[in-house]
C-alpha cells in the first residue's frame, strides 16, 4: 500500500480535482488506504503521456519488448507473496486463492513475451488477379483498460500484458474496491524496462463518466472490459462513437453437468474447483448445478461434505479456506439468492445463515431441488453457493444448460468421451471444461458467446485483439 496516488507518465501524482477515495478490507470493515480518484483532467494527462510513448514503443523491435515482458515475469514471480497479501487485504480472498491468483496474473507477462515475437503475417498469390497479397499486424494505438474486483492482479495483466506486446500503450480504470494491486505492479514495470507513459493507472470513484470521456477521444482505438453484461452493453454504445475495437469478458451463467457414467469423486473435486475457486466471485464460476438422477443423491452427499470442510475466517490467516465477500451488496445478494430459493421450494443441503460480526462473510451453502424459477439459476450467484437440479434425459439437459443470454463457460463430466465430445460441442460456449473445473490458462482464448463477450483473452488471439491488420496488394 505504498503507492495511493495516480500513475501518470511514470509519476506518481494527486488527483487533479484533489479528490480520494477510501479502501475497504472485506474482512474487518475497516479503511487500510486512501486513493487519488482521478477526474476528466487527469484522463487528459494519461491520454497525452500514452500517445507521447505510442510511436517510440510501437517502433521497437518484438524482441525488446518480449524481453521486458520477461523481466516482468520474473520480477513479479519473485514477489508473489506480497501481491498475494495486498489481494487478500483489499479483495478478502483465502491466502491459498491470493497466491494462485498472483501466480496466473505473472503468468500473462511470460506467456505473451513469447507471442510478441508471433504476431506473424503472409504473403500469397492471388488467384485471380495474380497480385501478390502482403498481410500485416500493427498495433492498433492507445487501449483502455477496465477491470473489475474479482481479480484485481489477474484481470490487469491479461490486458496489459498483449497489449505491450502488440506494442500499444494503456491506460487502466482498475475496480474501485481493489486499485491497490494494480498501483503496486507500476514499480515493477518501471523495474522491468517499461518506459514511461506507455501504462497508466487511473483509479476513480467516477468511473463511468471517467470512461465515457476517454471512449470519445479519436486517440484511443480499443476498448478492453471485463465486467458485467450491463456495464458492457454501456461501453459498447460509448465505443461506437468513436468505431472503437471492443474487447468484452462479460457475465456469465455456467452449466455444470454431472452425467451418470462421471467419476464422481473427480466431478466433486471439479465441482468444488470450478464453485469455490475465488469464492464463486468469478464469471467462469459453476452456477447451476445439473446432475443425472441416478448419481444426484450420491454427488450431493460428496460435494456438501467437502464444502463443509471449508474453514471460513480472515484470508490472511493459515488454514483459511473461505474468506469474506467483497463488500455488504455482494453478500446481501448472495443471502438474497439463498432465500428466494429456499422460499420456492429448494432444500438447504449446508449453509445459508449469515454469521454474527464484522466482515462480508457468506458460509459455503449446498442447496438441492432448486427450482427453475429460483432467482439464482436465472442470474449469476458471485458468491458460494452452489445450486443443484437434477435431470434424466441428455437432449433436455442440453436445452436447459443453453437456455441463457450468457455463453462463457460450462463444465462437463462423464466418461464417456464419445458422449462427452458430443455434448461439449452441442453446448453455446466459448469454453467448456470436460472433467476439469479450471478453464483459465494464459496460453488459451479465453472468452464467450451470446451475451458473454466479445474477442478472446489469452492466447494467440489474446494480442491480435490489440491488432489491426493492414493488406497490401503489390506486383513483382
Amino acid at each position: 500500500m505504498q503507492h495511493t496516488n495516480l500513475y501518470i507518465d511514470g509519476q506518481w501524482r494527486d488527483a487533479a480535482s484533489g479528490d480520494r477515495f477510501d479502501v475497504i478490507n472485506p474482512a474487518t470493515e475497516e479503511a487500510i488506504a486512501s486513493v487519488a480518484s482521478a477526474d476528466l483532467a487527469d484522463a487528459d494527462a494519461a491520454l497525452d503521456a500514452a500517445q507521447a510513448a505510442f510511436g517510440l514503443w510501437a517502433a521497437k523491435k518484438p524482441r525488446e519488448r518480449s524481453e521486458i515482458l520477461r523481466k516482468a515475469w520474473e520480477l513479479m514471480t519473485a514477489r508473489l507473496e506480497e501481491f498475494a497479501r495486498l489481494i487478500t487485504l483489499e479483495n478478502g480472498k483465502a491466502r491459498a486463492d491470493a497466491m494462485g491468483e498472483a501466480a496466473y496474473a505473472a503468468e500473462f507477462f511470460r506467456w505473451f513475451a513469447e507471442e510478441a515475437v508471433r504476431a506473424d503475417g503472409m504473403i500469397t498469390h492471388a488467384p485471380a488477379s495474380g497480385a501478390r497479397i502482403v498481410v500485416q499486424h500493427k498495433p492498433a494505438g492507445i487501449a483502455v483498460l477496465v477491470t473489475p474486483w474479482n481479480y484485481p492482479a489477474a484481470m490487469g495483466t491479461r490486458k496489459i500484458a498483449p497489449a505491450l506486446a502488440a506494442g500499444c500503450p494503456v491506460i487502466i480504470k482498475p475496480a474501485s474496491e481493489t486499485p491497490l494491486t494494480m498501483l503496486a505492479l507500476m514499480p515493477l514495470l518501471e523495474e522491468a524496462g517499461v518506459p514511461k507513459g506507455l501504462v497508466n493507472v487511473l483509479p476513480s470513484k467516477k468511473s463511468g463518466r471517467l470512461v465515457d470521456h476517454m471512449l470519445h477521444d479519436p486517440r484511443v482505438r480499443v476498448i478492453s472490459f471485463t465486467g458485467s453484461t450491463e456495464v458492457g452493453r454501456k461501453l459498447l454504445h460509448s465505443a461506437a462513437d468513436q468505431v472503437l475495437k471492443p474487447a468484452m469478458e462479460l457475465g456469465g451463467n455456467a452449466p455444470l453437468i454431472v452425467f451418470e457414467d462421471a467419476d464422481i469423486d473427480k466431478a466433486v473435486a471439479g465441482a468444488m474447483l470450478a464453485k469455490m475457486r475465488n469464492l464463486g466471485e468469478a464469471c467462469t464460476a459453476a452456477n447451476r448445478f445439473y446432475v443425472h438422477e441416478k448419481v444426484s443423491r450420491e454427488f450431493t452427499s460428496k460435494f456438501s461434505a467437502a464444502m463443509a470442510a471449508l474453514k471460513m475466517g480472515d484470508g490472511l490467516e493459515d488454514g483459511i479456506d473461505v474468506g469474506p465477500l467483497v463488500n455488504a451488496d455482494t453478500r446481501d445478494k448472495v443471502a438474497a439468492f439463498v432465500e428466494d430459493a429456499v422460499a420456492k421450494g429448494a432444500k438447504l443441503e449446508l449453509g445459508g445463515t449469515l454469521p454474527n460480526g464484522k466482515g462480508y462473510f457468506y458460509p459455503p451453502t449446498v442447496l438441492s431441488n432448486v427450482p427453475e424459477t429460483a432467482d439464482c439459476v436465472n442470474d449469476e450467484i458471485f458468491g458460494p453457493v452452489a445450486a443443484i437440479q437434477s435431470f434424466t434425459d441428455e437432449d433436455d439437459v442440453i436445452r436447459r444448460a443453453n437456455n441463457t443470454e450468457y455463453g462463457l463457460v460450462a463444465y462437463v463430466f462423464s466418461e464417456n468421451m464419445k458422449r462427452a465430445m458430443q455434448v461439449c460441442e452441442r453446448l453455446e460456449y466459448g469454453m467448456v471444461g470436460l472433467n476439469r473445473g479450471l478453464v483459465s490458462d494464459p496460453a488459451a482464448p479465453f472468452g464467450g458467446v451470446k451475451q458473454s463477450g466479445l474477442g478472446r483473452e489469452g492466447g494467440h488471439e489474446g494480442m491480435l485483439e490489440f491488432m489491426e491488420t493492414q493488406y497490401i496488394s503489390a506486383e513483382w
